[in-house]
């Protein structure tokens, strides 16, 4: 298997378990920032763990990469906030589909980190995108509620993709692991305060969902969508990150018993079509 081809499935793994940790944010029954600091906080501590048991060096070699570092963690807690959120202010469907939209964003942004600039068939594609996303949603509802789990979906997405673009090209010398664990543990430190302002209540339940949420769909998943956006392109991968909404709403509909309508049906081909083509192209 070559190194793109490699970077295309491991890609696609790490979007699976995306998918499935949005179904946390109703499972666990705490505010959606406490549960982002319990992700990262189990995250960094399995993922320093498993460097120190493998002796994988983890010092950076420039000061000023932990500054960058410490604006990335920042940018990540932000993130899986706001993704949570969504989640709990509407539905694990309006969250996925608003966080969807940031393939147009990394378009966008990447002109910034480097001198390429926007393909014609990069918009095209997210367009075509943002359509089956728009055609999965039956009803636009401006309720309060729904209104803000929207609004907290593209402040998901606006951030990941500059955290996508922020690892592409600023830390592809370094192991996955390496840049997740310092990524996480700076996420880590910018929430901790909320801990000793809201001062929730654990259960050992939410403890033990924490910790599945933090090693396994947060430190595992997240070492291997970097580790796949090494070997491709950051617009490809953002593509390949539609699958998340397919797979959260087939997943809320087995654990929740949510119904997907024609429309949500619909709007999933269309995003898989072009998550295929662009797959199939960025193979050749």
């Amino acid at each position: 298997m070559d190194q793109k081809t490699k970077g295309l499935v491991t890609v696609h793994g790490a979007v699976l378990l995306f998918g499935l940790s949005g179904l946390f944010a109703k499972l666990i029954s705490l505010p959606s920032i406490i549960i982002t600091l319990g992700r990262v906080g189990f995250s960094s501590l399995f993922l320093f763990l498993l460097l120190s048991i493998t002796k994988t060096p983890f010092k950076l070699r420039e000061k000023k990469q932990y500054g960058i570092f410490a604006i990335s963690g920042a940018v990540l807690a932000v993130h899986w906030w706001s993704f949570l959120q969504a989640i709990q202010f509407s539905t694990v469907a309006i969250g996925t589909i608003s966080f969807s939209t940031f393939p147009l964003f990394v378009s966008f942004l990447d002109p910034l980190f480097t001198k390429n600039k926007i393909k014609k068939s990069q918009i095209i594609s997210s367009l075509i995108m943002i359509c089956g996303v728009v055609v999965m949603v039956e009803e636009w509802s401006f309720q309060s509620s729904y209104t803000l789990g929207i609004v907290c979906g593209l402040v998901s997405a606006i951030t990941y993709a500059f955290l996508s673009l922020i690892n592409k090209h600023y830390f592809g010398e370094y192991p996955s692991t390496v840049i997740s664990f310092y990524e996480q543990s700076f996420a880590f430190i910018t929430l901790l305060p909320a801990l000793f302002i809201i001062k929730p209540v654990f259960t050992t339940q939410s403890i033990v969902l924490l910790m599945v949420l933090g090693v396994i769909f947060t430190a595992i998943s997240h070492s291997l969508f970097i580790s796949g956006l090494k070997n491709i392109n950051p617009h490809t991968a953002s593509i390949i990150s539609g699958l998340e909404t397919p797979y959260s709403i087939v997943a809320s509909f087995i654990v929740f018993g949510e119904v997907p309508s024609l429309n949500t049906i619909l709007g999933g081909c269309i995003i898989l079509g072009v998550v295929f083509y662009t797959t199939l192209r960025e193979r050749k």
